[in-house]
Protein backbone atom coordinates (compact mmCIF):
# COMPACT_ATOMS: atom_id res chain seq x y z
CA UNK A 1 0.00 0.00 0.00
CA UNK A 2 1.30 3.14 -1.08
CA UNK A 3 1.89 5.91 1.98
CA UNK A 4 -0.57 8.39 2.37
CA UNK A 5 0.91 12.22 1.56
CA UNK A 6 -0.84 15.64 2.55
CA UNK A 7 -1.21 19.21 1.70
CA UNK A 8 -1.51 21.69 3.86
CA UNK A 9 -4.90 24.09 3.84
CA UNK A 10 -4.88 26.70 5.73
CA UNK A 11 -4.28 25.12 9.35
CA UNK A 12 -5.37 21.88 8.03
CA UNK A 13 -3.27 18.93 6.60
CA UNK A 14 -5.53 16.88 4.20
CA UNK A 15 -4.94 13.69 3.25
CA UNK A 16 -4.24 13.39 -0.97
CA UNK A 17 -7.17 11.13 -1.44
CA UNK A 18 -7.46 9.86 -5.48
CA UNK A 19 -10.45 7.56 -7.15
CA UNK A 20 -9.04 4.44 -8.65
CA UNK A 21 -9.16 4.65 -12.03
CA UNK A 22 -11.29 3.73 -14.23
CA UNK A 23 -11.87 2.48 -17.94
CA UNK A 24 -12.61 4.96 -20.50
CA UNK A 25 -15.95 3.41 -22.27
CA UNK A 26 -18.47 5.05 -24.07
CA UNK A 27 -21.98 4.82 -22.48
CA UNK A 28 -24.49 4.49 -24.06
CA UNK A 29 -27.99 5.92 -23.30
CA UNK A 30 -29.57 3.43 -20.80
CA UNK A 31 -26.07 3.81 -19.25
CA UNK A 32 -26.33 7.57 -19.12
CA UNK A 33 -30.06 7.32 -17.58
CA UNK A 34 -29.11 4.80 -15.22
CA UNK A 35 -25.81 7.20 -13.89
CA UNK A 36 -28.18 10.11 -13.71
CA UNK A 37 -31.07 7.97 -11.76
CA UNK A 38 -28.50 6.91 -9.06
CA UNK A 39 -26.73 10.33 -9.08
CA UNK A 40 -29.88 11.72 -8.10
CA UNK A 41 -31.82 9.47 -6.51
CA UNK A 42 -29.59 7.09 -4.79
CA UNK A 43 -26.43 9.15 -3.42
CA UNK A 44 -25.18 6.41 -1.70
CA UNK A 45 -25.57 3.96 -4.08
CA UNK A 46 -23.50 6.27 -6.41
CA UNK A 47 -20.92 7.00 -4.38
CA UNK A 48 -20.33 3.17 -3.41
CA UNK A 49 -19.83 2.66 -7.34
CA UNK A 50 -18.05 5.20 -7.99
CA UNK A 51 -15.18 4.83 -4.77
CA UNK A 52 -14.74 1.40 -5.11
CA UNK A 53 -13.82 1.26 -8.95
CA UNK A 54 -16.76 -0.36 -10.30
CA UNK A 55 -19.54 2.45 -11.41
CA UNK A 56 -17.75 1.84 -15.28
CA UNK A 57 -18.86 -1.79 -15.01
CA UNK A 58 -22.20 -1.61 -13.19
CA UNK A 59 -23.14 1.13 -16.19
CA UNK A 60 -21.73 -0.99 -19.05
CA UNK A 61 -23.69 -4.15 -17.53
CA UNK A 62 -27.15 -2.21 -17.17
CA UNK A 63 -26.14 -0.81 -21.18
CA UNK A 64 -26.32 -4.63 -21.81
CA UNK A 65 -28.77 -5.85 -19.89
CA UNK A 66 -31.34 -3.29 -21.26
CA UNK A 67 -30.22 -2.79 -24.87
CA UNK A 68 -30.89 -7.22 -24.30
CA UNK A 69 -34.15 -6.67 -22.83
CA UNK A 70 -35.33 -3.70 -25.85
CA UNK A 71 -34.42 -5.97 -28.51
CA UNK A 72 -36.23 -9.45 -26.86
CA UNK A 73 -39.54 -7.20 -26.39
CA UNK A 74 -39.36 -5.48 -29.59
CA UNK A 75 -39.46 -9.19 -31.44
CA UNK A 76 -42.36 -10.42 -29.17
CA UNK A 77 -44.16 -7.34 -29.41
CA UNK A 78 -43.74 -7.54 -33.01
CA UNK A 79 -44.79 -11.39 -33.11
CA UNK A 80 -47.67 -10.38 -31.11
CA UNK A 81 -49.21 -7.58 -33.16
CA UNK A 82 -48.25 -9.43 -36.85
CA UNK A 83 -45.98 -6.50 -38.10
CA UNK A 84 -43.95 -8.82 -40.49
CA UNK A 85 -41.17 -8.52 -43.43
CA UNK A 86 -44.23 -8.23 -45.53
CA UNK A 87 -45.93 -5.38 -44.09
CA UNK A 88 -42.80 -3.98 -44.14
CA UNK A 89 -42.27 -4.52 -48.06
CA UNK A 90 -46.25 -3.38 -48.93
CA UNK A 91 -46.82 -0.33 -46.65
CA UNK A 92 -43.17 1.13 -44.99
CA UNK A 93 -44.44 3.95 -43.67
CA UNK A 94 -47.26 1.84 -42.27
CA UNK A 95 -44.67 -0.65 -40.56
CA UNK A 96 -42.08 2.19 -39.56
CA UNK A 97 -45.11 3.44 -37.44
CA UNK A 98 -46.12 0.45 -35.89
CA UNK A 99 -42.26 0.03 -34.60
CA UNK A 100 -41.95 2.78 -34.06
CA UNK A 101 -44.96 2.45 -31.26
CA UNK A 102 -43.68 -0.90 -29.86
CA UNK A 103 -39.85 0.53 -29.85
CA UNK A 104 -41.35 2.89 -27.50
CA UNK A 105 -43.22 1.07 -25.47
CA UNK A 106 -40.51 -1.51 -25.42
CA UNK A 107 -37.90 1.43 -24.01
CA UNK A 108 -40.61 2.25 -21.06
CA UNK A 109 -40.60 -1.12 -19.82
CA UNK A 110 -36.87 -1.25 -20.18
CA UNK A 111 -36.68 1.89 -18.03
CA UNK A 112 -39.26 0.54 -15.30
CA UNK A 113 -37.57 -2.77 -15.26
CA UNK A 114 -33.84 -2.01 -15.51
CA UNK A 115 -32.89 1.98 -14.95
CA UNK A 116 -35.37 2.73 -12.14
CA UNK A 117 -35.38 -0.81 -10.54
Amino acid sequence: MAELTYTQQGDYLLPDLTLPEQPKVDLGHYAQMRRDYLKNHHKIIYFNYLTSGTLTAHLADVQEEAMNLEETLLKQMAQTEGITEKLKADDPMKWTRLMNNLRHSAQEIVKAQVIYA
